[in-house]
C-alpha cells in the first residue's frame, strides 16, 4: 500500500481537496497539522489554508468579516462577503494547487457559510446554493471532516486557549444557545451528504482524533486511488 500511495501524486491530474469543519473550539486547525504531517509522511504533497482567508485577497477580508463590522449589515451581506473572499482563495490557491495534483486541506468552507450564515440569518438555502453555483464553480471537497463537540465544551476549550482575554472573534461571542444550534446545522448537513461528510468525534484524546480522521482519508481517497492506479497499471 505505501508504494501506491507514493505513486498517487504523479498518477492523478487533480489533487484532493479536504475540508475540516465545526464549531468553535473543535480543535481544527490542531487537527489540519497533524493530517498534513500524515499526508507528507505517506509521500504526498499537501498544503494547508483557511477561510475566511488563505489568499492576500482573503486575508485582507478576514480581518473585517471576523472584527464583527459586517454583521450590521445583516447575513444575506456577510454571506455575499464570505463569498467574495472564497473566490480569491480558490483562484489564488486552491484551485492552482489541485491543479498541480496537490492535496489541500482547508480549515472552513462553503458549509461554514452554510451553517453560521444559514443558521444564525435563517437565510433561504435557495440563496446559498445560487451563492455557491456562482462562487465555486467546479471546486467542490472531495471530503468533509466535521469535528464534533457538544457547544459548551467547545465555547470552554476556545477560553482556554486565548487566555485572559475577550473573545476577538465575532462568532466566538454569541450566546450558549447559538453555538448548539450551529452544531446541529453541521450535523445536518453530514446527514444530507453522508458520501461527501464524516462526523468525528472530538472529545476524544487528540492523538486518538488524528488517527480517526487519517483512517477516514486512507479509506475514502487514498486507498481507492491507490486500488485504481494499480488496475490500469
Amino acid at each position: 500500500m505505501s508504494e501506491a500511495r507514493a505513486q498517487i501524486q504523479s498518477a492523478r491530474e487533480r489533487g484532493y481537496f479536504i475540508t475540516l469543519e465545526g464549531g468553535e473550539g473543535v480543535g481544527k486547525s490542531t487537527q489540519i497539522g497533524h493530517l498534513l504531517r500524515n499526508l507528507r509522511n505517506a509521500g504526498i504533497e499537501a498544503i494547508g489554508t483557511r477561510e475566511p482567508g488563505g489568499s492576500p485577497g482573503a486575508e485582507i477580508l478576514r480581518t473585517v468579516l471576523l472584527s464583527g463590522g459586517v454583521a450590521r449589515l445583516g447575513p444575506a451581506a456577510e454571506a455575499i462577503l464570505f463569498a467574495a473572499a472564497r473566490v480569491d482563495h480558490i483562484d489564488k490557491t486552491i484551485e492552482p494547487a489541485l491543479a498541480a495534483g496537490t492535496f489541500v486541506v482547508c480549515d472552513r468552507f462553503a458549509d461554514s457559510t452554510r451553517a453560521y450564515q444559514g443558521m444564525r440569518g435563517q437565510l433561504d438555502p435557495r440563496f446559498l446554493r445560487a451563492l455557491e453555483r456562482v462562487t465555486l464553480g467546479d471546486v467542490r471537497p472531495s471530503l468533509t471532516l466535521i469535528l464534533d463537540l457538544p457547544a459548551a465544551e467547545g465555547l470552554a476549550r476556545a477560553a482556554a486557549r486565548r487566555g485572559a482575554g475577550k473573545a476577538s472573534d465575532r462568532f466566538e461571542r454569541e450566546d450558549l444557545e447559538f453555538h448548539q444550534n450551529l452544531r446541529g446545522a453541521f450535523l445536518a448537513i453530514a446527514a444530507a451528504e453522508p458520501e461527501r461528510c464524516t462526523v468525528i468525534d472530538a472529545a476524544r484524546a487528540e492523538g486518538d482524533v488524528a488517527h480517526a480522521i487519517f483512517e477516514v482519508v486512507l479509506n475514502r481517497l487514498i486507498a481507492p486511488a491507490a486500488t485504481k492506479q494499480a488496475r490500469r497499471g
